[in-house]
């Protein structure tokens, strides 16, 4: 288990999560973003090459997971932006109030385990007038769907990094008063049980 969760775990969410499907949902997203922009989740970078380095002054790349962090060194090098690590998990920002212009997190709200308590802190740090940018699979519109995600979740956390298969995206945001700009929803291609994203813009 040590092996899987060392090397291989990371491998496969990295190819998982760079697929031409999600990457085209990151090309509708991160572009958006500008300023100081706080990122959820950076991971191995696959965000990095969608960034408009003429509106970023600075990417916060938030990555509890040190070897996460390394894969993305070639992203880091290959870019414009400044982009500085922050070490601590979503839920505990270690961000003074007020503190970014943007907010962006994609495919991180399904492992995060107090999803709404992140979303809160992303709201604490956010400026006057910032945004929350995301890109998130979850729960599918369809019963039957639904069903097989209730019923693969246990197992695929265990085997996926704390995945949930199944998370009400809009209902998080809600649940932490944050409102929407715009909401778009559709399955992608893929697994349905997986494949169905919620993307737009949130603000407090």
């Amino acid at each position: 288990m040590g092996l899987y969760k060392k090397i291989i775990l990371p491998w496969c969410l990295d190819k998982a999560c760079g697929t031409n499907a999600i990457t085209k949902q990151r090309e509708k997203i991160i572009p958006l973003a500008s300023g100081v922009v706080l990122e959820i989740g950076i991971g191995s970078g696959l965000n990095i090459p969608h960034y408009d380095s003429k509106k970023v002054i600075k990417v916060l790349g938030l990555e509890p997971d040190e070897k996460m962090w390394k894969k993305s060194i070639k992203k880091r090098d290959y870019s414009d932006l400044s982009i500085e690590r922050i070490g601590l998990s979503g839920e505990e920002v270690p961000l003074k109030n007020n503190s970014v212009d943007n907010v962006v997190v994609t495919y991180s709200l399904c492992t995060i385990p107090d999803a709404v308590k992140a979303l809160l802190e992303m709201k604490r740090v956010l400026r006057p007038g910032g945004k929350i940018f995301f890109s998130e699979h979850g729960k599918a519109p369809d019963i039957q769907i639904q069903k097989q995600q209730n019923f693969i979740d246990p197992l695929w956390g265990k085997i996926a990094g704390g995945c949930h298969t199944g998370r009400d995206i809009p209902f998080l945001f809600k649940q932490a008063g944050l409102k929407f700009e715009f909401l778009e929803e559709m399955y992608i291609p893929g697994p349905k049980v997986l494949s169905y994203n919620y993307w737009g813009a949130a603000f407090a």
